[in-house]
């Protein structure tokens, strides 16, 4: 057996995102030996792992794993794709099982979550790494490193909009209820958040102008830009020329009025992520806490107009 082959684990392989964890597992040539979720329409795991034992019912999958531990075959990661307030327990189990976490976004909704994990990683000697694939897309690295050789100590102007069309399913599923996905905020935003303070430095203020179920608007000050953002699951709000072309998505980062062009090399990041966790780099929960933290102040702030430029969607709607 090649010793470098990894064992994975995946809980919630049912959801939409599990398909790219299942990708890159395979395409970085480890094996998934075993995977969760209450849900049984799991066929895809025939195009990847077909061999994988599969179980619905979280108790025999904790089990799963004693029994072939005492066998002597170990997991090294649990892969977690599990609803959003799931994801703390899920880690802690991973942990517990002497496995590295690897979570989806956002690894937590609170930021006192993270605390508590920093501290069963301490103890269990044990890993979790995050999801935070924008991190890895060339464009965003090359940006990155023009902000980080500016001298000059400007502070840029930066509008972030997304709009993503979801349908009537989503308001009923668990993604919105915000005790359990962390709002819209969270869901779409936070990659986003993370993304701009990576490069623009830790926020300074967070300001809600707008706070509805299926769409939020704000400004956020950050060490080296001035941010308004606009984030939506409501087709209404795209533009007409998106619309025309049939499409439902709509990413706009404009810094200085100048478009940010990312819109491709998204399919693969995933990928990469992997990559980059099993050559004993990624991400883990200290790169997290800064737009957990920005999407917890979201998720309970009262809006407030007053503060902070608006941004043009949102002006709309005011």
């Amino acid at each position: 057996m090649d010793e470098q082959v990894k064992n994975f684990g995946l809980i919630g392989v049912a959801g939409y995102i599990a398909v790219r964890h299942l990708n890159a597992i395979k395409e970085t040539g480890n094996r998934l030996l075993a995977s969760l979720d209450p849900f049984d329409s799991v066929g895809i795991i025939d195009s990847y792992f077909p061999e994988s034992d599969f179980f619905v019912e979280f108790e025999r999958f904790d089990r799963h794993f004693e029994k072939l531990k005492r066998a002597g075959t170990r997991f090294d990661y649990v892969s977690i794709c599990s609803p959003n307030y799931m994801h703390d327990s899920h880690i802690r189990f991973a942990l517990r099982q002497q496995a590295d976490a690897i979570c989806e976004k956002p690894v937590v909704l609170n930021p006192w979550n993270i605390d508590a994990l920093m501290e069963i990683e301490k103890e269990t000697e044990k890993k979790v790494y995050t999801v935070l694939q924008l991190r890895l897309h060339p464009s965003i690295i090359e940006l990155k490193r023009k902000i980080e050789k500016e001298t000059d100590g400007r502070v840029h102007d930066i509008d972030l909009t997304y709009i993503t069309s979801r349908g009537n399913w989503y308001h009923f599923s668990w993604k919105g209820d915000i005790q359990k996905s962390g709002g819209v905020a969270t869901n779409i935003g936070i990659h986003f958040f993370d993304m701009l303070t990576w490069i623009f430095g830790e926020a300074k203020s967070v300001n809600v102008h707008l706070s509805k179920p299926d769409k939020a608007a704000g400004y956020m000050e950050l060490e080296k830009a001035r941010v308004r953002w606009f984030l939506s699951l409501d087709s209404s709000d795209l533009p007409a020329e998106i619309v025309s072309r049939g499409q439902r998505t709509y990413r706009s980062v404009k810094i200085e009025e100048e478009e940010m062009e990312f819109s491709g090399g998204f399919t693969d990041l995933h990928t990469e992520t992997y990559r980059d966790i099993l050559s004993g780099r990624g991400y883990g929960l200290a790169d997290a806490k800064h737009s957990v933290e920005i999407a917890h102040k979201i998720r309970n702030a009262a809006p407030d107009t007053l503060y902070g430029e608006i941004h043009p969607l949102a002006k709309k709607l005011l």
